[in-house]
């Protein structure tokens, strides 16, 4: 009979890399991304976007720290659900229209490499912290540029 902590790595660990998204071996953050980006044209509700972005969120903070000490390696590429945060975080109150879809993702995936201002210093964080701050912070800055995007569009 397997141990009940057993269980629990193999709970942190799917939940962790997206049901094993991360274990693909070329970019895994970018498909933890697309992962949202499917999740996100999948649903038509800015509600429901919202509550699967808190849920994800929520479960990356409680999961990356201790697939972190699972992997025993600082912040590892595995660890894919901060990404699929982070991109759904930049796609709230967004329009689901393909323009909006594509210039979120690409916006996302640039805050998120060149980690600017607050982004760079909350990565330096230990544990959950470090590996989702940064992320919501690429989302964020994501979201805010779709909306200002949006808001020109409108007096154009």
């Amino acid at each position: 009979m397997e141990k009940p902590e057993t269980y629990k790595k193999l709970i942190t660990l799917s939940l962790a890399t997206v049901f094993g998204t991360g274990f693909i071996p070329i970019m895994p953050g970018t498909f933890g991304s697309l992962v949202a980006v499917g999740l996100f044209t999948a649903i038509r509700s800015n509600l429901t976007v919202l509550i699967v972005t808190a849920v994800s969120i929520l479960t990356a903070f409680l999961v990356s720290g201790k697939a972190e000490r699972i992997f025993k390696k600082n912040d590892p590429k595995q660890i894919v659900i901060d990404e699929t945060a982070g991109q759904l975080t930049a796609y709230l109150f967004i329009p689901a229209q393909p323009i909006f879809i594509i210039m979120g993702f690409i916006l996302f995936r640039m805050f998120d490499i060149f980690k600017i201002y607050p982004a760079n210093i909350a990565e330096k964080r230990k544990g959950s912290l470090g590996i989702v701050g940064d992320d919501l912070i690429a989302g964020i800055y994501a979201n805010l540029c779709l909306h200002l995007i949006i808001l020109i569009k409108r007096f154009l």
